[in-house]
């Protein structure tokens, strides 16, 4: 609450009967003098009856502004503040009042606060207390202008006599010193001292009720203005168009508008079209643009303004330059208001040329100018451009402001770009911009994005004023760089200081627990949010992604299921918690019931789908989905284009994968390095190798990952020399250090060439220490070639550092079984179930009629297992009978006898979804099966021999690779 309204509301002084100023006085030529008018001045030709001074107003025709004409007393006066004040000077006290009304307007308009108070002084010792009350109000009003509202309260409340422009003037300085609030309250009070609101009330009233968004006292204003038939009048209009535009009634602005009759001013015409352009309404501030470049007034700078904010995004880029060139034939091409309305313009459309261009013409750039232009490089991206503008700005004698610095810093930050950071914190800290929170927040971002905790949370201590943003910031930054305990201790602090907590801060903190799968914390917040009433949508969504992560898909689909207007994110959030959680199936199922709903998946739904379509090798879901994205005008670019190549290269379908690759318009990094790993899954090494030469001709440079996929390639079609070569090029020619999955790759391609003593040696000479996977991968080795004195080094070594694995043990377990140590195997599975770990079973699956079907080995779950087991004895004997197959019992590991081992080999899951397959399937339809293991053997063997007798292609993807079988033969080359 103002000075002035506490004043008012607590014991400001009563009236007299004569006090209020009837219209008649307000009026007169004798009570108002020529200063009075200056302050108001857009005062409309049409009250010139009521003002006899009015005739010393004469309206310019370009503009619709009027211009005063000084009067002959204060001819002598008229100059600038400092000569002003030299003429009273020199006049003495035999200068007239309204020279002293006019020095004060001067003040007013040049914030010139100290001479103003000088002159309130020599007032005040000057001029008796009658004539003392007319130039009060001019003292109201300079010291409103000057920002000084404790000074204008107290010339206010020590008036004997209020006129009308005394209180309009107080409540216009509320206004325009960022006060509506109390605007309001002395406007009451104004009500309550029964003081008649004259014409020039209204405007300054309503402008205040448009920035409270007040649209009841907005409302009552209106009424008023009717009552008083002042509602017609130009100004008036104006100040009403504005206010409901800012009160968010358009309908009601647009009504006055259309409603009024003399549309020939120009101002009028400014106020809808910037009420359309600011509530971003362009397609209806251009077409008001182009009613009045057709019918109305001639446009001014403002006018092009607003139809230049309009312009917002590529569509309307072409239009913008229209309005360009209008502007080029007008006189208003190089004032800097419309120059810098351009350059904003064109960096929202992405023409970052053109907006440069028109800097590089301008004479009068100002620090507007290079804040549109720097802000405009960061809103599209182009960081590097805007640190240099930021340079450039400098080096023109420009001082940077909050809006450069914060932009120009964020630019950093988005580029990582810690040195040109550092050196930004340098200069804010130098020129006395550290105390600016927008700056020490976008600080903050900016060393998060650097990946710099330490200095982030150092420029956070620092702040003199932390807002929420500032504890959200820092508290997503530590998440953001898995600094998630102090996230948690930042959270824990705000909920100490019982602030306000909003959904970012929640999302970051839900984020960062669930990367800690602290289910305890989790739900210890979810129940906050609950007693806060903080509950909506956007928090659920990232419940149900949080839960998910945390592998607790009951409480996640209990927040799904409880969300009243689930949207794609809600949807999404599911898809993938169940994907990750390994229920594939339920993905499926549930993009299927939101298609059905009516939503449009999106980008990210649409990569999780094709994901789990890829994990359940379910080629007709696949293909449906990617029907889907082609219906839906998805482009088939990006980790779009990614997806689903991957989809059909893990479906099996290496063709449709080639496909797709081949439509890719604009091929990258990741759209090469998917194709090449697609061709190593099925074992087309050779493809690999020429598609891999082919992206580096294309001037595309491989990464790790591109590389990794080209090793695992070489490694299934047994091409060691084109491995070891790659991987001295990834060392030499592109300077990039191997990770441990590429010496992985080297080590298993020396195993399947019978190199395992020299794997063995490479694995010592390891510039890193080898890790369990670099071990897996030689004992794997010595397995298949039997070598028993470096795989028990193999295995002592993967025991050692891991081990409460049980993938570890189990290798180590099949190893020494494999060799008849039945006691050796008997002590790893004894404490495989002392820690309470198990193997991990066997499973195969197959799709059908767009279902997929699950087995396990020896399952007996499914609805039809007597017809599957039937036909599974069948193809057995038949295989028996035509080609001497005999089955392999080396390959059950469990000492038990022949016949056993038989049995267990005949339920592998694998040969049950075979069997299904051929039980459902019509005669030579290809059969496409999954395993989550490595196929066996033996179960290599039943394969081939099936497609060779039943004529039928079998595709299996095993934890390995692709296996294609056809005609008894298999892609592999019996090798995998």
């Amino acid at each position: 609450m103002g000075y002035c309204e506490r004043k008012i509301c607590g014991n400001l002084r009563l009236l007299s009967k004569n006090s209020p100023v009837s219209s008649n006085t307000m009026y007169s030529a004798s009570a108002i003098s020529f200063p009075t008018f200056r302050l108001h001045c857009s005062i409309p030709t049409e009250l010139s009856s009521c003002r006899p001074k009015l005739s010393r107003i004469r309206t310019n025709p370009s503009f619709g502004k009027p211009v005063q004409v000084p009067s002959p007393k204060l001819a002598s006066f008229d100059g600038g503040l400092n000569e002003a004040f030299q003429r009273l000077d020199v006049s003495g006290n035999n200068s007239p009042i309204e020279a002293y009304a006019y020095v004060l307007e001067l003040c007013g308009k040049s914030r010139a606060l100290s001479q103003g108070r000088q002159l309130h002084c020599r007032l005040f010792k000057t001029f008796p207390a009658f004539e003392f009350d007319f130039l009060a109000g001019k003292l109201v009003f300079m010291y409103g202008k000057c920002a000084s509202l404790d000074d204008a309260a107290k010339v206010f409340d020590e008036m004997r006599d209020r006129t009308a422009f005394a209180w309009n003037a107080l409540i216009g300085a509320y206004v325009s010193n960022g006060e509506p609030a109390s605007a309001l309250s002395i406007y009451r009070n104004m009500r309550v001292e029964g003081v008649p609101l004259d014409l020039y009330s209204f405007p300054v009233l309503l402008k205040a009720c448009g920035k409270l968004r007040d649209i009841r006292t907005g409302s009552e204003l209106h009424c008023m203005l009717v009552k008083l038939g002042f509602n017609s009048t130009g100004f008036i209009v104006n100040a009403l168009v504005s206010m409901y535009a800012k009160t968010d009634d358009l309908i009601a602005a647009r009504r006055l508008f259309d409603a009024y009759q003399e549309k020939g001013d120009a101002v009028l015409w400014n106020s809808i079209l910037s009420s359309y352009s600011t509530s971003g309404k362009s397609l209806e501030t251009l077409q008001l643009f182009r009613e009045m470049h057709m019918t109305g007034p001639a446009s001014n700078s403002y006018t092009i303004v607003s139809a230049l904010t309009a312009c917002e995004g590529f569509s309307y880029a072409k239009l913008g330059k229209e309005i360009h060139a209008a502007v080029l034939k007008s006189t208003h091409s190089f004032e800097v208001y419309v120059c810098n309305a351009l350059i904003a313009m064109y960096t929202r459309c992405g023409k970052m040329l053109e907006a440069g261009r028109i800097l590089h013409l301008m004479n009068n750039a100002d620090v507007v100018t290079w804040n549109s232009l720097i802000k405009g490089y960061v809103q599209n991206l182009m960081y590097k451009e805007a640190l240099q503008f930021f340079c450039d700005m400098i080096a023109a004698g420009h001082k940077p402001d909050e809006v450069s610095l914060t932009s120009v810093i964020a630019a950093s930050g988005r580029l990582s770009n810690l040195l040109a950071g550092m050196e930004l914190h340098a200069y804010v800290i130098k020129h006395g911009w550290d105390s600016n929170l927008l700056v020490g927040n976008t600080l903050i971002d900016m060393y998060s994005k650097c990946n710099l905790t330490c200095y982030m949370g150092r420029a956070f201590l620092m702040m003199h004023e932390k807002d929420l943003i500032s504890w959200t910031t820092v508290i997503a930054g530590y998440a953001l760089n898995d600094c998630h305990v102090e996230a948690l201790e930042l959270f824990r602090d705000v909920a100490k200081k019982r602030m306000e907590i909003d959904e970012m801060m929640l999302g970051s903190i839900l984020r960062a627990c669930s990367v800690l799968k602290s289910m305890l914390i989790v739900k210890e917040i979810h129940c906050h949010i609950l007693r806060k009433g903080l509950l909506d949508t956007v928090i659920q969504n990232e419940l149900v992604d949080v839960y998910g992560k945390c592998r607790n898909m009951g409480y996640a689909t209990r927040v799904f299921e409880s969300i009243k207007g689930k949207d794609v994110v809600s949807w999404t959030s599911m898809i993938s918690s169940s994907a990750l959680n390994g229920n594939e199936n339920e993905a499926v199922e549930l993009f299927r019931r939101m298609a059905e709903t009516g939503l449009s998946a999106d980008s990210v739904a649409l990569l999780c789908i094709l994901s789990a379509a890829a994990s359940l090798s379910a080629l007709k879901k696949g293909r449906e989905i990617h029907g889907y994205l082609l219906r839906k005008g998805f482009c088939l670019e990006g980790s779009i284009a990614v997806a689903v190549v991957d989809m059909y290269a893990c479906c099996g379908d290496l063709q449709s994968a080639k496909a797709v690759f081949d439509r890719i318009e604009r091929k990258g990094l990741l759209q090469y390095t998917s194709m090449i790993n697609a061709y190593g899954m099925h074992g087309c090494g050779k493809a690999s190798v020429e598609l891999f030469d082919k992206m580096r001709h294309e001037n595309v440079s491989p990464d790790h990952i591109s590389f990794l996929a080209l090793l695992y390639a070489c490694s299934h079609a047994g091409l060691l020399d084109e491995g070891r070569r790659f991987l001295k090029i990834m060392e030499l020619e592109y300077k990039l250090e191997p990770w441990p999955e590429h010496y992985v790759c080297l080590v298993d391609m020396l195993g399947r060439a019978n190199c395992v003593v020299e794997a063995f040696e490479f694995v010592k000479m390891m510039k890193t220490e080898p890790t369990t996977e670099v071990w897996c991968a030689l004992l794997a080795a010595c397995r298949s070639h039997s070598e028993k004195e470096i795989g028990e080094i193999a295995a002592q070594r993967l025991l050692e550092l891991e081990p409460k694995n049980p993938g570890n043990l189990v290798l180590v377990s099949n190893v020494f079984a494999e060799q008849g140590r039945w006691n050796d195997v008997e002590k790893v599975r004894a404490k495989m179930k002392a820690s309470g770990m198990e193997k991990q079973p066997g499973c195969s699956w197959i799709e059908m009629d767009g279902k997929v079907h699950k087995f396990t080995a020896r399952d007996k779950s499914h609805p039809e297992t007597k017809e599957i087991y039937e036909k599974l004895s069948e193809v057995t004997r038949k295989l028996e009978r035509e080609s001497g197959y005999l089955a392999d019992t080396k390959f059950i590991l469990h000492n038990v006898d022949e016949g056993e081992k038989v049995q267990m080999l005949h339920g592998h899951s694998e040969r049950l979804a075979i069997a299904y397959g051929l039980l459902r399937t019509p005669d030579r339809a290809c059969l496409r099966i999954t395993k989550n293991l490595r196929v066996c053997r033996d179960c290599h063997t039943f394969c081939k021999l099936v497609s060779k007798l039943f004529r039928r292609d079998i595709v299996m993807r095993d934890a390995n690779r692709f296996h294609h079988f056809e005609s008894g033969l298999c892609s592999c080359g019996d090798s995998w």
